[in-house]
């Protein structure tokens, strides 16, 4: 999840992106979650996350969502110390209101393979 949010932080200057929601919620924001997903091996994960997108407006949300889309689609490719594989749609962009505060919200999933490094033995 960690590697999720500090490439869209990367890829989208001043974005504000985190596992939780913030407070106090700025007017527009993500949130990434890991929903799942299976580890392969030692150092191989198949995390499926969840992105939200908030914002002012249904249509900033909606704009908001297929940027985020897009580069989290985008994102293989080697992100620290983790290599990220074949990033796969699992559920494309869905109108969802935030039934707690009422703010407009955009949700998609994605599922992406990852290879990370070994822990050394201290």
């Amino acid at each position: 999840m960690l590697v999720t949010i500090l490439y869209l932080r990367e890829v989208v200057p001043g974005l504000s992106v985190y596992s939780r929601v913030p407070d106090p919620r700025p007017a527009e924001f993500v949130r990434v979650e890991r929903l799942g997903g299976m580890r392969r091996a030692l150092i191989l994960d198949r995390p499926r996350m969840n992105v939200e997108c908030w914002s002012d407006s249904e249509e900033n949300a909606a704009d908001l969502s297929a940027r985020v889309r897009a580069y989290a689609l985008a994102m293989a490719g080697k992100r620290g110390d983790t290599t990220v594989y074949d990033v796969v749609e699992v559920s494309g962009p869905m109108w969802l209101p935030d039934s707690a505060s009422g703010q407009p919200r955009y949700s998609f999933a994605v599922e992406f393979s990852t290879r990370g490094t070994r822990l050394e033995t201290l």
